[in-house]
């Protein structure tokens, strides 16, 4: 790799948001196009790089930096990187478009409630700030580079929810930031437990994988890994650790809700194999049965807790927590299929999610302020285009053909499946039971809002409703498309995932 791709991938969105910052007559609809153009710009990059070098298996960008007593700061690109960086970069960018439209509207009720707020400027700035985080922290190679990505991660969502979310949008904000900010505090102690002793480095520019040097730490191995797995499962919010999540991802402003909750909570379960398991394979696999258990049970509490809210931002949010019990799932597995349908669910997630979300902010962008799913109904109808994103999204976390989502969780549940063999009938059994709850769950939640939604008999109240303007919806499509697309192109993206992941484990 001559040119350096991955840090431009980085550089290019910093510059906008620069430019942003300091572009005082900018209108609206420059900075719109000048930050999804930036976004996309690195999407490109990091599909330029992918296709060059990753897809044959690990390989880094040429510009590094050597930090005395922390290591080595690099950005590395293989399959696992592409998926989560590619799914990051390209939902930023079309809900930096789509934002547009929804922000305008949430502008003028800040307006109206007689609130001081920034504006454009500030909004895109942190937008693309919080874009350009995330996909640092899935490049990275060394503990302390990720730490600091993903603390980026947190400075601008947090002011983006205090600035422009709903409700009592400040102290949910503090909320968000206690919570995740612990996560990283949780796993800063690990990571340090880990350095002080054997570096912080868990991929080497000339090594790969430093697969194992966890173990080095003998009886102390369990203490830090626990913590770097704990500290990661509150930004995953798992069950237990999710209680921040309802309120943020709910109360955001939904553009942001859209970046919260497909992208942001995934990496949390990314770099549990890319670090975790990487460092400590012996430790994880022992860790392995909690996990296990742990992922079924937040599969079906997020299922249940999502079938029971009328609120369509709050099931939305609590349909992500089930999400990552399904992500969690795959890493339980210890699996190089359950592995691969973890990372792949982070890309079902992004599309699916983002697109579920947005069709939320149609609803209460063009229905004023409609959340309340039991005063919906009838509205296929009417917003013919919103109700068939509304359905592709679903597809995608459900796992329906023609979406990627099939793929996903075919990978997971063969990984799960592998795992419970090898553990006995009545794991086994139990396995297959609580599978059966989680993913009926899921489907139920999914399909029943659909219905109470989009079909049966139009709402006298909704009567007037009308399809939202192209500029709500046409970014979306692009959305929709990927998601297609991916399905259709299954064996070149899930073939090198497997063989990459395959080549880690053979050196545990």
């Amino acid at each position: 790799m001559d040119a350096p791709l991955l840090w431009l991938s980085i550089l290019v969105p910093l510059a906008a948001a620069l430019l942003t910052l300091a572009w005082k007559r900018g209108s609206a609809k420059a900075l719109a196009i000048l930050n999804s153009a930036s976004l996309a710009v690195s999407g490109l990059l990091i599909l330029c790089s992918y296709l060059s070098w990753g897809i044959r298996g690990l390989s880094f960008d040429p510009l590094y930096f050597s930090i005395g007593g922390i290591g080595v700061f690099a950005l590395s690109m293989d399959a696992v990187v592409f998926l989560s960086s590619f799914s990051v970069a390209a939902v930023t960018a079309i809900i930096a478009l789509y934002s547009l439209p929804y922000m305008e509207h949430r502008f003028s009720e800040l307006a109206e409630e007689g609130v001081e707020f920034p504006g454009w400027r500030t909004y895109y700035f942190l937008y693309t700030l919080f874009a350009l985080s995330m996909i640092g922290t899935v490049m990275s190679t060394n503990m302390i580079e990720f730490y600091v990505f993903l603390e980026l991660t947190l400075i601008p969502s947090f002011l983006l929810i205090a600035f422009y979310g709903y409700g009592d949008r400040v102290r949910i904000a503090i909320l968000y930031l206690i919570w995740t900010h612990v996560g990283a505090l949780l796993f800063l102690i690990g990571a340090l437990a880990v350095g002080n002793n054997v570096g912080f480095n868990f991929i080497d520019v000339q090594k790969g994988f430093l697969l194992g040097l966890g173990e080095k730490l003998g009886a102390a191995a369990a203490l830090a890994a626990g913590l770097l797995v704990l500290g990661l499962a509150v930004k995953m919010a798992v069950l237990g650790l999710h209680i921040w999540l309802p309120y943020a991802h709910a109360e955001a402003p939904t553009p942001i809700s859209a970046l919260l909750s497909p992208n942001l909570i995934g990496i949390g379960g990314v770099m549990m194999y890319r670090i975790v398991y990487v460092l400590f394979p012996d430790t994880f696999a022992g860790f392995s049965t909690i996990l296990y258990v742990w992922a079924l049970a937040t599969m079906i509490y997020g299922g249940l807790m999502a079938l029971s809210q009328t609120d369509f931002k709050r099931l939305l949010a609590y349909s992500s927590v089930s999400q990552m019990g399904y992500m969690l799932l795959g890493l339980a597995s210890l699996s190089a299929f359950g592995f691969a349908g973890a990372i792949l669910h982070y890309m079902v997630h992004a599309f699916g999610k983002a697109l579920l979300f947005a069709v939320a902010g149609i609803l209460i962008a063009n229905l004023h302020g409609l959340r309340d799913i039991t005063k919906m109904g009838g509205l296929a109808s009417k917003m013919p285009y919103t109700a068939a994103l509304a359905l592709l999204g679903f597809m995608h976390i459900t796992g329906i053909p023609p979406t990627v989502g099939i793929w996903s969780e075919y990978l997971i549940v063969r990984g799960a499946v592998e795992k419970a063999l090898g553990m006995g009938a009545a794991w086994y059994m139990g396995l297959v039971g609580a599978l059966l709850l989680g993913i009926g769950l899921s489907t139920a939640y999914a399909f029943l809002t659909m219905k109470r939604v989009f079909y049966g008999p139009l709402r006298e109240h909704l009567k007037e409703a009308r399809e939202a303007p192209p500029s709500y919806w046409a970014p979306l499509i692009v959305l929709a498309v990927l998601g297609v697309a991916t399905f259709i192109l299954a064996s070149p993206i899930i073939d090198p995932l497997v063989s990459q992941i395959t080549s880690v484990m053979g050196g545990a």
